[in-house]
């Protein structure tokens, strides 16, 4: 990616694909790792961030979303590395990231245009993804609050269990009309950008099963794992198309 590109909001890729790396790494019990890639990560995010809000516009792509979907990896991050390791700062600062990454949807929506819904070549599903890493955010700042009761007052944690619960509602609800916009205006055609779909349904799938575990919402694992295996079915089909196309290429 040149220079131009990083002042896109796609340069805001290398932050998100850091922290869900790092965020996985921490799963692993990799700490130290976790904690070299989530420095990186919020070395990266200032830098790219002031750089996209510099040029927002009306009627952006989906794309745009991505300054949301990196300041919410950042809190996915860091509050797992908090949960795991103990530092209060951590999980302070990922709430911070957390409120922050729900403004930053806001601004984002404000500079969307509704028409990618109909006529976008797979990155308007960003939309959803963006929902569905906040509350995978929330539900890791819950889930450190069950660790650690003294990180904020009860009041706090209700407010933040509300809040993880609006987002995957709202989550599931712009999954569901994005995937009737599929039906109603197909786009049978393989583009680079159908990768954009496929992240934000997998998000969608990780985020349910973990709002269920951390809200205690047991009914939820089963439509989580559901969009589970449509996310796969998705990640095979948008493979299959790219090798189609590669063969094409190769061949013309």
């Amino acid at each position: 990616m040149g220079a131009a590109g990083l002042s896109t909001p796609s340069g805001l890729d290398a932050v998100a694909a850091t922290t869900v790396l790092g965020t996985r790494f921490s799963t692993l019990g990799w700490q130290e790792l976790a904690e070299a890639l989530l420095a990186l990560a919020a070395a990266l995010w200032p830098v790219l961030l002031w750089a996209v809000l510099r040029r927002l516009r009306r009627r952006m792509p989906g794309e745009v979303f991505l300054v949301c979907v990196a300041t919410q990896g950042l809190s996915v991050l860091a509050s797992a590395i908090a949960t795991a390791v103990g530092p209060d700062w951590l999980a302070h600062t990922a709430l911070v990231l957390f409120w922050l990454g729900i403004g930053l949807y806001v601004l984002s929506f404000a500079s969307f245009d509704l028409g990618e819904v109909r006529r976008g070549a797979g990155d308007h599903w960003v939309a959803a993804g963006a929902l569905g890493i906040s509350a995978l955010a929330g539900a890791g700042l819950v889930a450190a609050h069950h660790v650690d009761p003294y990180l904020w007052n009860n009041d706090d944690q209700g407010v933040l269990r509300d809040t993880t619960g609006a987002l995957l509602v709202l989550d599931l609800a712009c999954y569901f009309l994005l995937a009737v916009a599929e039906v109603v205006w197909p786009r049978p055609r393989y583009d680079v950008r159908r990768w954009s779909t496929v992240f934000p349904m997998g998000m969608s799938a990780v985020a349910t099963l973990s709002v269920a575990a951390a809200l205690d919402i047991f009914w939820l694992k089963g439509p989580g794992q559901v969009l589970l295996w449509i996310a796969v079915a998705a990640w095979l089909a948008t493979a299959a198309g790219a090798a189609l196309a590669f063969r094409s290429t190769a061949r013309g």
